[in-house]
């Protein structure tokens, strides 16, 4: 059985390694994180429909717009 466990306090993890130790469990680091996964599907949509440099110009300009805006109240 296979079960993916989220530690929430940094002693878990001793304890897991303990059981692990025992041969009672076996601990297996994730391939990927979620962090990655998303990087390479924001890629991959990227490359298959790439924005032209006045795309980008017209959106950094937008969000800088926005922050001046705020910045200013």
């Amino acid at each position: 059985m296979t079960l993916q466990v989220d530690i929430l306090n940094p002693k878990a993890t001793k304890l897991l390694q303990n059981l692990a130790d025992l041969n009672l469990i076996s601990i297996k680091g994730s391939k990927e994180d979620d962090f990655l996964k998303i990087i390479k599907k924001l890629r991959s949509r990227a490359s298959s429909n790439p924005l032209s440099l006045e795309e980008i110009t017209k959106e950094v300009e937008s969000v800088r717009a926005k922050r001046y805006a705020k910045e200013k109240k």
